[in-house]
């Protein structure tokens, strides 16, 4: 297993831990990912959840910026400012910050969303409303999952 695949909803316990599915865990064990590189999504109510080498793909574009554009500056906004550094504790929980339930409105549920090369923590209803927004999206201009 080496993606994020499929997604999970997981209770949030009273001392504001959530426990990261088992097999979100085993993606980031098999990538020996001890530090999480977390992020407020560019687009959705979500926050995003990877390895440090996420960070380092942003930094990476930012890099072949000129440092002083607005690109630059705009993504750094994001990345740098809109990013915090998290770890699991020894049961394989992570402590739900405000940092994370004030970008989200998350309160007593996160939906844990895999994308491929990184996963998101969702407040459930809004991913189901994001789900089948994209979904009708396609439908409407005639897309199947092929």
């Amino acid at each position: 297993m080496n993606r994020f695949l499929s997604h999970v909803t997981n209770r949030i316990d009273a001392k504001g831990r959530v426990s990261v599915p088992s097999i979100f865990r085993a993606v980031l064990s098999e990538a020996g990912v001890r530090e999480l590189y977390c992020f407020q999504d560019f687009v959705f109510p979500a926050i995003s959840v990877g390895g440090p080498e996420l960070l380092d793909r942003f930094e990476k574009q930012m890099s072949a910026e000129d440092p002083f554009s607005d690109a630059a500056n705009q993504m750094s906004l994001l990345v740098h400012g809109g990013g915090v550094y998290l770890r699991l504790d020894q049961e394989g929980r992570l402590m739900l910050t405000d940092f994370i339930r004030d970008f989200t409105g998350i309160s007593t549920d996160v939906t844990f969303v895999g994308r491929g090369d990184h996963f998101q923590l969702w407040e459930p209803r809004a991913f189901a409303r994001a789900q089948a927004e994209a979904r009708e999206g396609r439908k409407q201009r005639g897309l199947r999952s092929q």
